[in-house]
This record gives structure tokens, sequence and C-alpha cells, in this order.
């Protein structure tokens, strides 16, 4: 096996472990890294050939863009005090802790190593965080919050992880250089951000193909990223500021085709950059094998230290930060999405699981110093970090599932279903106030305008049957079943007019171009 058939088997693997976790109970992330472990250990499978500084460029940016688009600028205005707290502050507090800790059993660690080391194994992954999250039915504010903290606490360690190998290479450190470069990173990538946001945006409106445009949000993310590095700015703030920018702005509400095929497309993405990022996870192991060297024993408990530090360091920032929130919360009404039970804080604990960042991080560590010596127990930190990635990745993702059921915590679906009802009203009345404006402005026949009348009402009720009075219900749901059944009808005689077409595909003297253009046609009225 090669190179290029190890690739695709890992994107076979993407493909299959979606619909085998849900069977299994398990995540998708959890399978494909168990997948790429199972392939590290047969020879036939090679070492995987990729650059260590190529994995973070190649996979954050699509990870990243496909996970802003479920979110919001709001919605991360709105949690800001949560996330900071979380992206922020619980990584500089899990750093320290295990730089001290790894300082103090680690013979000959130096402590720019040390917090290097912390700084890699900081940050929960926000893909694995999501991924896992996004398919147990959690509460809505519990996803927000780690969805924030997923996205933003990679750009924290990151510049920390940077600083501390500047200090090991060199020799020297100084923590006001370290605190600058903080601060213009991240004011480079939201600078590159907000331009490159501002130029894709302008430049979709020029394009106006849905096909030119998906393919262009496929290519702002690797540019956004590539600059704000280039420039030494963070290129993961700079990727979710672009991100931000376009959901806010460059969505056209009459664009059905663009929007519907970009879902489609990035979640195409998603499902296949998230099976290879976690495949690569267990592929890589055989790094930390090779780290091992026959003292497996000091290793693995060195290792075990560390998780227990990690893990540990969550759960007891969390308390207080989430008793402090919800009491700040209760004096005043800040609108941010926090746990609001203890429950719920034992949920987030368990869902702080490490990933791809961990591992480019790992990898990336440089082999020499400046001085042209060996860089101090690399082959300790790699091993460590990969523990850490593995107990947290293999040991809270497969019991996640079975603690979230354990504790009952659940979605409020009665706030969802009130959600889903005042959008069904406002977009019932906003139809209903353009026909007004059309009316006015036209003159109407009364029976087209009774009918339209009705098509905005059946706007509303179709979102949501609840928006209809208590007595006009059951008339509505007789229409409904009258509708359902005439929608079902209209599907098979398109389906049957497809097949007609398609058939003609083959048939001597047909034209493909004119067949796949009516084809193409039906497919659209399919559709409505």
């Amino acid at each position: 096996m090669d190179q290029l058939a190890l690739m695709f088997a890992l994107l076979l693997g993407a493909v299959v472990c979606v619909p085998l976790g849900d069977r299994l109970g398990l995540p998708a992330p959890v399978l494909m890294t168990l997948l790429g472990i199972v392939l590290a250990l047969l020879e036939f499978v090679p070492n995987v050939d990729v650059p260590p500084d190529l994995i973070l460029p190649l996979l954050l940016p699509p990870l990243l863009y496909a996970a802003v688009r479920r979110t919001s600028w709001r919605q991360f205005a709105a949690n800001a005090r949560p996330i900071l707290l979380l992206a922020v502050a619980l990584v500089f507090v899990t750093t320290l802790c295990v730089a001290v800790v790894a300082h103090a059993i680690v013979p000959g660690l130096p402590a720019a190593a040390a917090i290097a080391l912390g700084a890699l194994v900081a940050p929960p992954d926000p893909v694995a965080a999501t991924a896992v999250a996004g398919k147990l039915g959690l509460p809505r504010r519990l996803v927000s919050i780690l969805e924030g903290e997923g996205l933003f606490n990679d750009v924290t360690a990151i510049v920390l992880y940077h600083v501390a190998i500047a200090a090991a290479l060199s020799g020297t450190f100084s923590p006001w250089e370290a605190g600058l470069d903080l601060v213009l990173s991240a004011v480079v990538a939201v600078a590159v951000g907000l331009a490159l946001g501002w130029g894709a945006n302008r430049l979709m409106d020029l394009l106006g193909d849905a096909t030119l445009q998906i393919a262009l949000s496929l290519l702002v993310p690797y540019f956004s990223y590539v600059l704000a590095e280039e420039l030494h700015g963070s290129g993961v703030l700079a990727v979710l500021t672009t991100a931000l920018f376009l959901v806010e702005y460059a969505t056209d509400a009459d664009d059905v085709m663009t929007r519907l095929a970009g879902h489609a497309f990035w979640d195409i993405v998603d499902t296949l950059v998230i099976g290879v990022a976690f495949g690569l996870v267990g592929l890589e192991l055989h790094n930390a094998v090779g780290a091992a060297a026959g003292h497996w024993g000091e290793l693995l408990g060195w290792a075990g230290a560390i998780v227990g530090v990690v893990v540990l360091a969550r759960l007891l920032w969390l308390l207080p930060a989430t008793w402090l929130t919800r009491r700040l919360h209760a004096a005043r009404d800040t609108g941010e999405d926090i746990p609001v039970s203890w429950r719920e804080t034992v949920v987030m604990w368990w869902s702080g699981m490490r990933g791809v960042a961990s591992v480019a991080l790992a990898l990336a560590i440089p082999l020499e110093t400046d001085t042209g010596g060996d860089f101090p127990a690399r082959g300790e930190i790699v091993f460590i970090a990969f523990g850490v990635i593995m107990a947290t990745l293999l040991v809270q993702g497969t019991t996640l599932p079975w603690l979230v059921k354990r504790l009952g915590v659940r979605a409020d679906t009665r706030r969802e279903k009130e959600l889903e009802r005042d959008l069904a009203l406002r977009a019932a009345q906003a139809a209903r106030h353009r026909l007004r404006e059309i009316e006015e402005a036209e003159e109407l026949p009364e029976e087209l305008a009774e009918q339209m009348l009705r098509s905005a009402f059946e706007i509303g009720a179709r979102i949501s049957p609840d928006v209809v009075e208590e007595e006009r219900r059951e008339a509505y749901r007789q229409r409904a079943r009258w509708v359902r059944a005439a929608r079902r009808i209209r599907g098979e005689m398109l389906s049957a007019a497809r097949h007609e077409v398609l058939a003609a595909r083959s048939e001597a003297g047909a034209d493909p171009e004119v067949v796949d253009r009516v084809l193409r046609h039906l497919d659209v009225r399919s559709m409505r």
C-alpha cells in the first residue's frame, strides 16, 4: 500500500464510519481514530508521509470554516464571557499546571519545553467536541459553549506553543515579548480576516454563479490562514474572523440554489476532512511508539500523570467558573448560554477531548535547537502528548454518550419549538405584509388575492402547525393531508418523467447535454 492508497482508505473510512457510528452509538471521529490505530499496526501500511508543519494548514481551515457556518457572530458576542473563561483562561491554567508537573517529573525537561507540552495538550479539539456533542441531543447552550471554546482555544494555545518553542530553541524567554507577540498575533489575524472577508464578499457578488461562489468559499479559509501566518499573525483566528464575516454579511436570502448547494458541499467536506484528520491521529501512533525506545514504564507513568492533570484541571476550573457565571447571569439578564446544573457542568468537563491540533503541534516540535543540539526531551514530549490525546479521545469519546444518558442531560425541545413557532409567525407576517404592498401597487383579482393570502398563512403553518388557532387546526390538518397526498402524487409523476428522460440519454442520436439540461429542470421542480 502506498500513500495515495492510504489516503483513499481514510476517505472511505470517513464515509463508512458515519452510519456505523450511528448504529454502534459511538462518535465517528472516535471510530476513525480506532481505524487509524488498526492501520498503523498493520505491517503493509506505510507510515504517514505528511510534513508536520502542513497538517494544521491543510486540515484546520476547512474544519473551522464548516464549524463557523453553524453559528453566528452574535452568538459568540452573547457568550463572550463563558467562552473567554474556557478558551483563554482555561488554556493558560492547563498549560501552567501541565508545565509545572511535567518539569517536576520528567528528568532533563527545561521549563520552556514543559510549557510547550502544556500548550499543545491544553486545547480541547473543536472538531471532536462538536462532532461528539452534536450527535447526543445536548442542550443548545452547551453545544454553543463547546463550539465557542473549541474554535477559540486553538488561537491561545498555538501562540503559547510558538512562544515556548522559540524560548526552548534560543534558551531565552521574555514575558513581555511573549505578551506582545500574543497581542500582535491577534491584531494581525483580525485585520487579515476582516479584509479577506470583505474582499471575498465583494468577489462572490461579482461571480454570481453558485458553483464559482462555493469554490471560492473553499479557497478563502486557506488563503486567510496562510496570509495571516506569513504576516506573523494567528492563522486560526484569521480563518474564524473571515468565516464569521462571510456568515454574517455574505448571505443572500433569495439565493436559494447557492445556499442549498453550499450546505451540501460543506457537509461533504466536513465529513471527509474530519475522517482524514482523526484517521491521521491514529496513524501517527507509531511516532509515540518510536519515542518510547524501550522505557515504556516511565513514559506510561509520566503520560498517566499528565492525563490526570489535564482532566482534573478542567474540572477544578469549570466548577468555580460556571458557578461565577451563573451568579452574574442571575444578577442581570445577559442572554448568555451557560450550564444550568451540575449535571451539565459534568458533561462539559467530560467533553474536553484532544485531537488534531495537539497531534500536529507535537509532531512539529523541531529536532534541534539553535545551538545544534537535540531538542530537549522531544521523544518524551511526543509520547506524553499522544498519551493525552488517546486517553481523552478514546476514553472520554466512547463514554460520553453513556454519561449523557446516565445524567439525563437533554436538549430543551419545548424552547426549540417555541422559537420555531415564533419564526413561523414572523415568516407568515412578512409574507402577508409583502402581499399587502403588492395589492396596493397592483390590481389583483379577488380570487387571486384570497389564494395568495391563504398561501401566506400556510407559509407559517407548514413550518409550525402550532401557529394555527385551535378551532382551525383540524381543518388545516385535513388540508395538510391533501397537500401531502398531492405532493406525493406529483413526486411520483416527476419521478416517471425523470426516468423517461434519463432513459433517452442512452438512445441513439440523443445529445447528453440537452438531456442533462432537461433533467436539471425536472430536478429543480422536484425541490419546490
